[in-house]
């Protein structure tokens, strides 16, 4: 790891998660891009991300930011982390492929024991004794 401890920021490119530039061994600048983004949606990108809403969220109770602005912090929030997922499936529907429709199958009911005809569950409650 040549003697970095500093954690996924020192892995080589080719074994990190995120990848923008395919080819990112060729280029300076494609090397730079996904090393920008492993580190934004990395742990450190989360910390800062659970910062974030926080500060926003006692603002927003304090009075000191308004709600619309929470929300634009909160969806900007989404939108960083859910990049790849939005951007496979926009490249998906580009590409006209479809996803395999997933059938769900419910197991059967659980068969509950009948009570007994004269059964009461709340006879001795209203009894004064």
């Amino acid at each position: 790891m040549h003697g970095c401890n500093v954690g996924p920021i020192c892995r080589p490119f080719h074994e990190r998660d995120t990848v923008i530039v395919a080819d990112a061994t060729s280029s300076p600048l494609a090397s730079a891009v996904n090393w920008v983004a492993d580190l934004l949606t990395g742990s450190l990108g989360s910390a800062i991300a659970v910062l974030a809403i926080a500060w926003a969220g006692f603002s927003m109770l304090q009075g000191r930011l308004a709600v619309r602005e929470g929300g634009r912090i909160i969806i900007g929030c989404f939108i960083l982390f859910g990049a790849p997922l939005i951007a496979q499936g926009i490249m998906a529907t580009i590409r006209g492929e479809r996803r395999a429709e997933q059938q769900l199958v419910a197991a059967p009911p659980v068969a509950v024991p009948a009570s007994p005809p004269q059964f009461d569950p709340y006879a001795g409650a209203s009894v004064p004794r």
